[in-house]
């Protein structure tokens, strides 16, 4: 994913640059507005991300999800991609506001649809897919997921029934579980102009052993990445020590 040159405020919300500027028009255009200005609309892309947001959501609970079987995994799946959540997602990253509408609609409140927002943001992902492939989708996603604190995690407890819960409380959940002190997050790196920098966190023990090293657009991102990265290890570190027994 590129990280910099970012020529709308729509691609700094996501963290991605597209290289094909019609993909990102495309991606905003409402049939109402294509209908009024004679271009192409969302709904193919939209076609797309559907898809794309399904595999991406699949594979993240196929990994860190090893609990679950097909029904569990169905119905956290269905849970993360459903139209409310995509809503919320669309309205964290202002994508209303930033959507192409015709003039009616606009006059009757399209920006605050929830079917027009999620639509738009399938759109978004669909446009993200074909412009920087699957490896730009899974970023995108993932950082969302981040973002909105629904990070998919492994032998969560106390969680609701789609196993969502976030990175870092997990994380401190576990250690705490363990014995140990709640992890220690510290600011290692800091890269890039101030309109696209890239941060790196460590995530520590109180003894100041490094746990993990996470990166994102944003300081909180970045813990969030190193929450994530440290609390699979030690998932699968846990997982090791049940099977020698």
């Amino acid at each position: 994913m590129r990280l910099m040159g970012y020529e709308h405020d729509l691609e700094r919300e996501l963290g991605y640059a597209f290289q094909d500027r019609k993909l990102f028009e495309e991606a905003r255009t409402h049939a109402s507005y294509a209908n009024e200005n004679g271009c192409v609309c969302n709904e193919r892309l939209e076609f797309l991300g559907d898809a794309v947001l399904e595999l991406c959501v699949s594979e993240i609970l196929y990994s860190s999800r090893g609990d679950l079987d097909e029904g569990g995994l169905s119905k956290a799946r269905s849970r993360l991609v459903r139209e409310t959540t995509l809503a919320s997602w669309a309205r964290a990253i202002k994508l209303p506001e930033m959507l192409r509408l015709g003039r009616g609609l606009e006059c009757q409140g399209g920006r605050r649809n929830q079917s027009i927002m999620a639509d738009a943001m399938e759109a978004v992902l669909g446009a993200i897919f074909l412009d920087g492939g699957y490896e730009a989708s899974m970023d995108v996603v993932t950082g969302l997921l981040y973002r909105m604190e629904q990070i998919v995690s492994p032998d969560l407890r106390g969680s609701d029934e789609t196993g969502v819960k976030d990175a870092k409380s997990a994380l401190q959940e576990m250690l705490q579980a363990e014995g140990d002190k709640p992890p220690v997050y510290r600011l290692t790196k800091r890269t890039g102009p101030d309109h696209a920098a890239t941060y790196e966190v460590e995530a520590s023990l109180s003894d100041g052993r490094v746990l993990a090293i996470g990166r994102g657009s944003s300081i909180k991102t970045a813990e969030f990445a190193a929450a994530k990265q440290a609390f699979i290890a030690f998932s699968e570190r846990k997982r090791g020590r049940r099977r020698a027994r």
